[in-house]
């Protein structure tokens, strides 16, 4: 028997698994220091995106196999090292993702009210570890630093109105905070022109639908229009949607202003964030953005920094730091230690970019384990495991935690989250 662990449970996790389950005398054990399953794909696509959710019905279907073990509530690198997993396992993959904001390094962002993205969208999420963030809704402005699909689900989600995340599984602290909102004026920054956006023609549509909230784009900031037939088709629908939210501004309560070439050089506040201080950009013959000397300021009591993640070093594990990444021969870390999905990538692509990745990977275990080193694998880990007490959450135990989400849920949604790894243990009688 051959025995892999994939250390985390979001899509690149799932897919590694889901790949690897098809051999023939191989056991997955898939750990997670969570309770729950599912990575983002809980805690970090959009409440409002249920149909993106629903792809975790998928590893649902692997998880249920046979050879397929989740193994919650365990912390590799308190609980268990790498290199303890190295000694039972034929194979370990790390599939952590790149949970981490990268910092903002501009003077003042270290004042309160300046946070990065994945705290924000992990505490309108319900993740354990963001639960009681707290950000600061009582100012009008908030400014909102990147221009990718991130940006705009943070934007969104501050200018709904509480009706309109029914059918969405946004958590209860989250909603509450969110009704009682002063925020009124959103601005989204980019370095760079509507021409070098990564947002994706669906998630900016979604905001020239909103309730109470209206997309602005300043004309004389779109390249001419002539120029759209060289850009890629999904690239020019993305286009096309700012060129409409230019053409066609609409007087709604709430405002979310498209700021392109806007590159914030300074935070500045009296015991929080205040303003943002700008430095109008222009592009170079590469498309590099470089700064015009130009300054202007925006009011804001809130900054949303969406400019990227990484993902967090494992101590022994090889480490690209400037990429945000560990180190790797196109998944091989060490002999036995792989990596896949943005942990081998770093933060690019979608969800669906991590099935081919995640194939890729499983094959290259499979050429390298061959039959097999007759390592005790998960019975290895459960001894392990029980000699410092540690007790793993099951997959069965996850599906009593999600039946009580969903038995909790308000009229309309599809689950009320537990935000606590406590409350995820009480609902199992823990």
């Amino acid at each position: 028997m051959r025995h892999v662990a994939i250390v985390g449970s979001g899509p690149a996790g799932y897919y590694t698994a889901e790949a690897l389950q098809k051999a023939e005398d191989i056991a997955i054990d898939v750990i997670d220091r969570l309770p729950v399953p599912y990575g983002l794909i809980r805690t970090g696509v959009a409440p409002d995106h249920q149909s993106i959710k629903a792809v975790s019905r998928r590893y649902e279907g692997v998880a249920l196999a046979d050879n397929v073990r989740f193994v919650g509530h365990v912390s590799v690198g308190t609980d268990v090292s790498i290199d303890e997993l190295a000694e039972l396992y034929d194979a370990v993959v790390l599939a952590t993702g790149a949970p981490h904001d990268r910092p903002l390094d501009i003077p003042g962002a270290d004042l309160p009210g300046v946070i990065g993205s994945a705290a924000f969208v992990g505490w309108y999420n319900g993740h354990p570890d963001f639960a009681g963030l707290d950000p600061l809704l009582d100012a009008p402005g908030v400014a909102v630093i990147g221009n990718g699909n991130v940006a705009l689900d943070v934007a969104r989600i501050l200018a709904k109105t509480p009706a309109e995340f029914t059918g969405s599984d946004i958590v209860a602290h989250a909603r509450a905070a969110l009704a009682a909102s002063a925020v009124r004026e959103i601005h989204i920054l980019g370095r760079r022109g509507p021409h070098q956006i990564a947002m994706t023609p669906k998630e900016l549509g979604e905001l020239g639908h909103l309730e109470r909230a209206g997309p602005r784009v300043d004309p004389t900031d779109l390249p001419d229009e002539g120029a759209d037939a060289m850009l890629e088709p999904g690239m020019r629908k993305s286009v096309t949607h700012l060129r409409s939210f230019a053409a066609n501004p609409v007087a709604k309560p709430v405002t979310i202003d498209f700021d392109f070439f806007a590159m914030p050089i300074a935070i500045e506040g009296d015991g929080r964030v205040q303003r943002v201080i700008i430095e109008r950009t222009r592009l170079d013959a590469d498309l590099r953005s470089r700064g015009t000397g130009e300054t202007y300021a925006i009011e804001a009591g809130l900054v949303v920094s969406c400019i990227g993640y990484q993902t967090p070093a494992i101590p022994g594990v090889p480490y690209e730091h400037g990429r945000g990444r560990f180190a790797s021969d196109e998944g091989r870390i060490l002999p036995g230690l792989y990596a896949v999905g943005w942990a081998r990538r770093g933060p690019s692509g979608t969800i669906g970019t991590n099935k081919p990745d995640g194939a890729r990977i499983a094959e290259l275990v499979l050429e390298d384990i061959g039959r097999g080193a007759g390592k005790t694998g998960r019975a290895g880990l459960d001894a392990l495991l029980a000699s410092r007490t540690v007790t793993p959450v099951t997959f069965r135990d996850w599906r009593r935690i999600e039946a009580a989400e969903v038995a909790a849920a308000l009229d309309g949604n599809p689950r009320e989250k537990f935000t606590s790894v406590e409350a995820m243990l009480a609902a199992i009688g823990r």
